[in-house]
């Protein structure tokens, strides 16, 4: 019991700190499960527990870094020039239609389940849009989050693969029957940006005439963020064929995302700047906003291989499911979908898929409960489950918008938590699984 109070005092003091601006989430991501874990009485072996978490997330931020390098540099020689002329000339500079286009845009690029990819591509194509309509960013990125958290259910998106393995069901079968909601999700989104596009056309009427130039054309607003010449013209249809080659790769998986990205990154520093010091300049322009993503990848790191190694996970799993009455079990596929939202942020992907379902699966079968609705129940939490600070990507979206991580959490926290209650709602009235067994 006392283990499972440090652990949810831990996990509330990491949000409060950051969400306040108390401490970075670099440093909060460090110090406070250090702490925590001494309090706790596990100094002998914290360091391992440490290097443990650090090494499990290190193909990740290895991964993120050259992700970072390759996508920054498609950026520098124009590759996306032409999606930002065209995203321009269509919302003439009008707030509603560039927030409804930043959702749709998102959910279409997201169909390739990796939420790195999609959010170097939407960013690099909206960040330059929103900045010269002095719009507000966080609303661009709470919509590329939210958008990317529908499309997450696809199988190939990792968590309907995991509620399947762990529940020995279909994937497919899953995820099928799991469109209806992710439909209506979607208008959930659609409708949130049309709220945002709203308030931000009254925003910008107030401000002085000449503060927003609405029928600035693409070109006008790309130099804004051009910083030196180092636009590859003359390789549009290379950079453009390599980057559809390595995105082909990616959903195909049959090459580890490291290596890929490492790889596609070589190839492309050396064809479109054959010049060492063009090189290193490059590299080093995107040295900040790589560097600052992945130390807060590994910063994770010690945040997770803490919670693993003391038990603390197990602990939480344990305490919550220990205290649902006999009474509610023919009501464990609705408890499931309300405890997904909480635990999917709270521990891993993992943690709570192949540790803590299968236990209430096995609750709810003595009920009557099916494991194909315990897996779609458990899925109503993907919503919100990007908000988690164990979600590497998360720190990519928000690192690529110039945002805090905590500003960003209270920002979208209510729509999120929304766009949980139409999937879960939209489940309950389709009986994708049913609110009361029998």
């Amino acid at each position: 019991m006392m283990l499972t109070l440090l652990a949810f005092l831990m996990v509330a003091t990491f949000m409060a700190l950051i969400m306040t601006k108390r401490l970075s989430a670099l440093i909060a991501l460090i110090v406070v499960p250090t702490i925590f874990a001494l309090i706790a009485g596990f100094s002998a072996g914290l360091g391992d527990m440490m290097l443990e978490g650090v090494r499990d997330l290190a193909p990740t931020g290895v991964m993120l870094l050259f992700a970072i390098l390759y996508f920054g540099l498609m950026i520098d020689v124009g590759l996306f020039d032409p999606l930002v002329k065209t995203i321009v000339r269509i919302v003439h500079g009008d707030p509603m239609r560039i927030c409804i286009g930043t959702a749709v845009m998102t959910l279409i690029v997201a169909l390739d389940g990796d939420g790195t990819t999609t959010y170097m591509i939407t960013v690099a194509a909206l960040l330059p849009l929103y900045r010269h309509m002095k719009m507000d960013v966080r609303i661009m990125a709470c919509l590329i989050m939210m958008s990317v958290a529908v499309m997450n259910i696809v199988p190939w998106g990792g968590p309907t693969t995991r509620a399947a393995l762990a529940l020995g069901v279909d994937p497919r079968e899953l995820f099928v029957s799991l469109i209806p909601a992710m439909i209506m999700t979607a208008i959930w989104v659609l409708f949130v940006a049309w709220i945002f596009g709203r308030r931000e056309r009254a925003r910008l009427a107030t401000l002085p005439a000449d503060a927003v130039d609405e029928d600035a054309t693409g070109d006008e607003v790309l130099r804004e963020q051009m910083v030196g010449d180092h636009r590859r013209p003359g390789l549009f249809w290379f950079n453009l064929a390599l980057t559809l080659a390595l995105l082909g790769l990616l959903i195909g998986g049959s090459i580890p995302l490291v290596i890929l990205f490492m790889g596609a990154f070589a190839i492309a520093a050396a064809v479109n700047y054959p010049n060492l010091q063009q090189q290193k300049e490059r590299i080093a322009a995107h040295a900040g906003n790589a560097m600052a993503t992945v130390s807060l990848v590994f910063a994770a790191g010690i945040f997770t291989g803490i919670l693993s190694g003391t038990k603390m996970v197990d602990a939480m799993a344990s305490s919550v499911i220990a205290v649902i009455p006999d009474a509610l079990g023919p009501y464990m596929a609705p408890i499931t979908a309300l405890i997904s939202m909480p635990f999917t942020v709270l521990i891993s992907n993992d943690a709570f898929y192949f540790g803590m379902l299968p236990i209430l699966a096995a609750t709810g079968a003595e009920y009557g409960v099916t494991p194909m609705e315990m897996a779609r129940a458990s899925l109503v939490g993907q919503q919100i489950h990007l908000l988690s600070p164990l979600v590497a990507s998360t720190y990519l979206l928000v690192g690529l918008s110039g945002i805090e991580l905590g500003d960003h959490q209270k920002f979208i926290f209510r729509w999120a938590v929304g766009a949980c209650a139409v999937f879960m709602a939209t489940c309950l009235l389709l009986g994708i699984f049913p609110l009361r067994a029998g």
